[in-house]
């Protein structure tokens, strides 16, 4: 029974700050981007420990624009009284000494991320300056401190617009001396909120940047229902979402589940309302309920022609588990593993069970999603024939490189690159205008296979993409291992135009989809090609927008001349270098992934094979597009 008295007895403390600011990354996993946003996610984390217990119903983020962050949410409030055992504030304890917290009291909070107590005294540590609002008693109570020390002592400060609200609000600017960026991304935000959203139903979640004055607001009825329901927008589903919910041994699971007719496997696993995007043993539970029950299905109703993986049986599967649980046994402070060893068979106990009453209940769905899963497995076979043909051809081994690809000489994959250039032309360019030590040179010929509409068969016996495959080296799939890449950088240089966007997109597709961990890694890189050349009589200039064209031509004389490049076979190997592949001069976009949820649905909208979200897009977007070639 969780105590609604929640008060200064209630915090425990197990230590100080000192170690926090000379070794962040122990407490926030790095100090770059990851580190920054986690810092918001602490804060957060509490409110949502408030929300697990009941007493929170709205949480709200701002982004300020001189980077500051505020969380505010009405939960019962940092008690604030003194501490019975230290004679200080018990909101002073929690904001100064790590591990200082009730998350370690189950009579205040039964289920808790915040499990180790340090959150928001690392981001107060971690901080320029930090202030706190607690609303208690009808009072309003402030701290302010500074690099996680106290610079007043709490006092009041107003009084609460009435008698019985509660609530805290953090106001937070992360300290530059620590963090490479201060700058938050209001996508990366958005995705995590979105999800605890998801995740904590009913629970209303608003984050607002007032830069850019992007804003949502995040409240879901259904819950995880409602999440599945999100990463199978614009996908063709096979049937109606597979929800079920059970507590075992003082551990709640939830489980909801659809298949769509794609090939890609999308399953968010979360415990204690964490992402746990590392896995653990929830979705290891849920992976091995899943094969046994769907195989022993199959058998039992006299399918025995062909015996499913797990890969056949996760095939267009859209899934969520969630589970809450007393004492989680996390991997490290910013928890993205879950190593609680019962908690396997328990998940496996209950998706089992759940599955099967589903299955018996609507035999016409599952016949259908079997035999998905019977299509998936025929055409694993054909892939494992395909890379088999291939391997004894040599091509997709190691050793043997792709006649296409002019490599570098360098041997470290760290100091290597490698440009995938449209077609012959520009490829010639660029292999006579690369520095032939670190830059390597692979030419595609047309447009390769969009892989979102296409089986691993028949992906693997696709000529361009093999050739793109063998020429990195790290495999595909279940073989990929990003140890294994040959380029640290791997550029795509395409032209400035209709059909060189396309290959980009097909590019960045199969990227996404089959060698996901590239972009993860930050591997992967869009050149930027001058659009326009300026000449005059006494100088050439390149200009990579109209803005830019437009200043340069501001400052010549009136003698020269624009020519507009429409593919990079336009420039000879010295502008080519000059302008896009010389690390001194060039200028590269690095892709990555801020919202995968986001990113998902945009590559099934451009390049699935429903047609008419696609139209739907492009009308609303086409009065955005500022460079037409017709």
């Amino acid at each position: 029974m969780i105590d609604s008295s929640y008060g200064a007895k209630h915090i425990q403390v197990l230590g100080g700050l000192e170690a926090v600011r000379k070794r962040p990354s122990m407490y926030i996993g790095d100090t770059g981007s990851r580190g920054l946003h986690h810092m918001v996610y602490e804060v957060v984390d509490n409110a949502i420990d408030e929300a697990l217990a009941g007493f929170c119903t709205k949480i709200s983020v701002i982004m300020h624009k001189n980077n500051t962050i505020t969380v505010i949410d009405n939960g019962r409030g940092i008690p604030v009284e003194m501490h019975p055992k230290y004679n200080k504030p018990a909101v002073e304890i929690v904001m100064t000494k790590l591990h200082a917290g009730s998350k370690f009291d189950k009579k205040t909070y039964q289920v808790s991320g915040g499990l180790h107590g340090v959150g928001v005294s690392v981001v107060n540590a971690l901080s320029k300056e930090l202030e706190i609002y607690v609303k208690r008693d009808g009072k309003i109570y402030f701290q302010k401190y500074a690099y996680g020390k106290p610079l007043c002592k709490v006092n009041v400060v107003g009084m609460a617009d009435k008698a019985d609200e509660t609530g805290t609000k953090v106001i937070f600017l992360a300290d530059d001396a620590i963090f490479e960026n201060v700058e938050y991304s209001f996508d990366i935000l958005s995705s995590r909120l979105r999800e605890l959203a998801f995740l904590n139903k009913d629970l209303k979640i608003d984050i607002k940047d007032e830069s850019s004055e992007k804003s949502y607001e995040f409240c879901y009825q259904e819950g995880i229902k409602s999440f599945v329901e999100y990463i199978n927008k614009n996908k063709k589903v096979l049937h109606d979402i597979v929800y079920f919910q059970k507590e075992k041994n003082k551990t709640n699971v939830e489980v909801a589940l659809q298949y769509n007719d794609g090939y890609i496997e999308s399953i968010f696993s979360f415990a204690n309302s964490i992402n746990t995007i590392e896995g653990g043993t929830h979705l290891s539970g849920f992976k091995t309920a899943l094969t046994r029950t769907f195989n022993s299905y199959a058998e039992k109703n006299g399918i025995k022609d062909v015996k499913l993986t797990s890969n056949d049986i996760r095939e267009g599967l859209s899934a969520v588990i969630s589970i809450k649980l007393q004492e989680p046994q996390f991997e490290g402070q910013t928890k993205t593993k879950l190593g609680n060893s019962e908690v396997k068979g328990i998940v496996d106990s209950i998706v089992n069970n759940g599955l099967n009453i589903f299955l018996e209940e609507h035999p016409v769905i599952a016949k259908i999603i079997i035999e998905k899963m019977i299509n998936a497995a025929r055409a694993r076979e054909a892939a494992r024939k395909a890379r088999d043909l291939t391997r004894r051809k040599g091509i997709l081994n190691n050793s043997s490189l792709p006649g296409k690809l002019a490599d570098c000489s360098e041997k470290d994959p760290s100091l290597c690159e490698i440009y995938i250039v449209e077609g012959d032309s520009a490829g010639g360019s660029a292999k006579q205008g690369r520095d032939r030590k670190f830059q390597a040179i692979l030419p595609l010929k047309g447009k390769i296979l969009n892989v979102e509409k296409a089986r691993l068969n028949r992906i693997i016996s696709s000529n361009e993409i093999i050739t793109v495959i063998s020429a990195l080296g790290t495999g595909i799939g279940d073989e990929f291992d990003i140890n294994k890449a040959r380029y640290h950088k791997i550029i795509i240089m395409t032209d400035a135009d209709i059909d060189g966007n396309h290959i980009t997109c097909l590019l960045l597709t199969f990227f996404y989809r089959y060698m996901k961990p590239l972009i993860e890694q930050g591997y992967i890189y869009l050149a930027m090609p001058p659009l326009y050349m300026i000449k005059s009589k006494n100088l050439i200039k390149y200009a990579y927008n109209d803005a830019e064209k437009d200043v340069i031509i501001k400052g010549v004389d009136s003698n020269f001349n624009i020519q507009r490049y429409k593919g990079l076979g336009e420039m000879n190997p010295k502008q080519l270098w000059d302008t896009t592949m010389d690390p001194s001069n060039r200028t590269l976009k690095q892709v990555s992934v801020e919202d995968v949820l986001l990113a998902d649905n945009m590559f099934t909208i451009l390049m699935g094979s429903e047609v008419e979200p696609r139209r739907k897009f492009i009308e609303e977007h086409a009065l955005e597009v500022k460079d037409l070639d017709v």
